[in-house]
């Protein structure tokens, strides 16, 4: 109809490229609004199907050499009466085949995957377990022995979901292909068979064990080897110890999240252990041996005359061991100098003694400098 390209927009500005865009460029940008675009992501958006066709058909004539100089030299006008232009149809194309051209074809629920009427065998489901350990366990690490429920294949039916001496019949919906073909609006798109979940196979005897399922569930017993020096929130993961495929596929992954109880003495910060102990007066003006407790035996620490509260002592290689590594942090000391609340009659006169001798500093402390410039630009 004449004058209906003028509300056509140009096709490097839908693909959103420029006009000396290359192959590569033009897959990327179509790739990027087909994902964006695509109508089962957007069952709200009622102009995202109109914005889909409208790309699908700029790539169109974009991606073909012949069409894309008629376009450049004459516009839309160049290109209305070739075939696959203008006249581009949507419908001659399936969705899940192009985008599995760029690996997302499985995304929209379609088997998508699906060459020459082979289907993409399904990969079990991931499992989740929490487990539990102290803080020694995690430092040290251990063996543990956990039950899972799972499924696994039953086994007086093999697996076949069918009673022994019956067995299995390609399903009438998808004719064995495992799939169904739907049309929305313009798009083909592929789905998964209803009616036999992708397995193109129906059981008209079920087996009485599992139901016709093929699979039942057990509790499992597994060991888990927690390596030393894991932490809270560290996950582990054990290769094909989760829920079977249903299509014979490979098994899902089992991961195993911890959970690492809190300790009563120190506090980790990566692979440091950081701990408070308390010192008397005495201590802190003449100087002491003290005793530090270690996740091991404890240890001896001297601390210098003058001690003050907050200062900090490091006990090298004292800490947690690095996970699979050769190295390991630091047990950090906090010294909290502690002033009696009562004292007998000899302590208070030794304390009057020592007052009368030393300086009575009371004047503010010099601010810092951080503290000075704050106040500079106050």
């Amino acid at each position: 109809m004449p004058g209906s390209n003028v509300t056509k927009r140009d096709y490097y500005e839908i693909l959103g490229v420029e006009r000396r865009a290359d192959d590569a460029q033009l897959k990327s940008a179509y790739r990027k609004l087909a994902l964006q675009y695509h109508p089962d992501r957007n069952p709200d958006y009622k102009d995202a199907e109109e914005k889909f066709k409208e790309a699908a058909e700029a790539y169109s004539v974009l991606s073909d050499a012949q069409k894309r100089a008629a376009y450049d030299h004459y516009g839309h006008q160049g290109v209305q009466n070739m075939a696959g232009a203008a006249g581009f149809d949507p419908n001659s194309f399936d969705l899940g085949d192009i985008l599995s051209q760029f690996g997302f074809g499985d995304m929209f629920g379609g088997a998508g995957g699906r060459r020459g009427g082979q289907s993409r065998v399904a990969r079990g489901e991931d499992v989740r377990y929490d487990l539990q350990i102290t803080f020694e366990n995690a430092a040290f690490g251990m063996t543990a022995e956990i039950q899972l429920p799972r499924l696994e294949k039953c086994e007086r039916c093999e697996g076949s979901g069918a009673e022994p001496g019956s067995s299995a019949t390609g399903c009438p919906q998808c004719r064995g292909r495992g799939e169904v073909l739907y049309q929305q609006g313009f798009l083909s798109v592929r789905r998964t068979c209803p009616q036999c979940n992708g397995s193109g196979k129906t059981i008209k005897t079920p087996c009485r064990e599992c139901r016709g399922e093929a699979f039942k569930q057990v509790n499992r017993k597994l060991k888990v080897n927690i390596p030393a020096g894991v932490a809270d929130g560290n996950r582990l993961r054990l290769a094909s110890e989760g829920q079977p495929s249903p299509n014979g596929g490979p098994a899902g992954d089992l991961y195993v999240f911890l959970k690492v109880q809190d300790h009563a003495f120190f506090e980790r910060h990566e692979n440091d252990l950081h701990c408070s102990i308390p010192v008397n007066i005495a201590q802190a003006v003449l100087g002491a041996e003290i005793h530090v407790p270690t996740l091991g035996e404890p240890t001896t620490l001297k601390i210098p005359e003058g001690t003050q509260t907050g200062a900090q002592f490091r006990l090298r290689n004292k800490g947690i061991a690095q996970v699979n590594g050769h190295t390991r942090g630091d047990i950090v000391v906090h010294v909290e100098v502690r002033t009696p609340g009562k004292l007998t009659r000899d302590q208070r006169k030794l304390f009057e003694q020592l007052a009368q001798s030393l300086p009575a500093e009371n004047e503010p402390t010099e601010k810092g400098l951080f503290e000075r410039v704050k106040d500079y630009f106050a």
